[in-house]
This record gives structure tokens, sequence and C-alpha cells, in this order.
């Protein structure tokens, strides 16, 4: 047999099946050395330093 869905599956199910898609906010930190903000574990794009 082929793998195809026997019933129609409701929006809750759907809706709970994508609960975690959701884009979730970036986590911000600030330069240690010119106190711009940062992503984590990049190099700061004003000053050029890593940590």
């Amino acid at each position: 047999m082929g793998g195809v869905p026997m019933k129609k599956h409701t929006k809750s199910k759907t809706g709970r099946r994508r609960s975690h898609l959701a884009l979730k906010p970036k986590k911000v930190s600030v330069c240690k050395s010119c106190s711009y903000p940062t992503l984590p574990h990049k190099t700061c794009p004003n000053c050029r330093t890593y940590k």
C-alpha cells in the first residue's frame, strides 16, 4: 500500500504539530570592548573583535 493519509487532519491537529515552527527572537549580547549590540559567538560588526 502507498503512503496516502486515510483521513483529513483537522486544523487543531495541524496547529499542534506546527506549534514549534514559530520564529524565536534573536539573543542579543553586548560587546565587551565597545558596548555595541552583537549576536553571540560572532565578531563585533563595529570594532571587529571576538569576545
